[in-house]
């Protein structure tokens, strides 16, 4: 968590936008317990983890978007998912993240 708190605060000072997604609530088996997070700043640096990398790739792009639209989303990946196979997502389990800008 220090991590991510110390690449918010260095992304701002740089003047880049950030978002914040956040591992909101997981079923089965996940690669991240809830509350786990990843920050992506407009100039594409990141820190953190919401999944071991197995969605990580989808996330980012989610918070690119939320950056530029300012619009919150709440992501859902499981192995029913035709997204989850895409992005990698073959634990078994479920993951919902919640991805929003920091506007401080």
């Amino acid at each position: 968590m220090n991590e991510v708190l110390a690449f918010i605060e260095a992304a701002q000072a740089r003047g880049a936008a950030v978002a914040l997604a956040t591992v909101a609530r997981t079923y089965g088996s996940a690669p991240r317990r809830v509350g786990a997070k990843l920050a992506v700043a407009s100039d594409g640096a990141m820190a953190g983890s919401v999944s071991g990398g197995c969605i990580e790739g989808a996330v980012f792009e989610a918070c690119q978007d939320v950056i530029q639209t300012g619009e919150r989303q709440l992501l859902h990946f499981g192995v029913a998912d035709e997204q989850a196979w895409e992005v990698g997502l073959a634990c078994g389990g479920e993951i919902e993240v919640f991805v929003e800008r920091l506007d401080w």
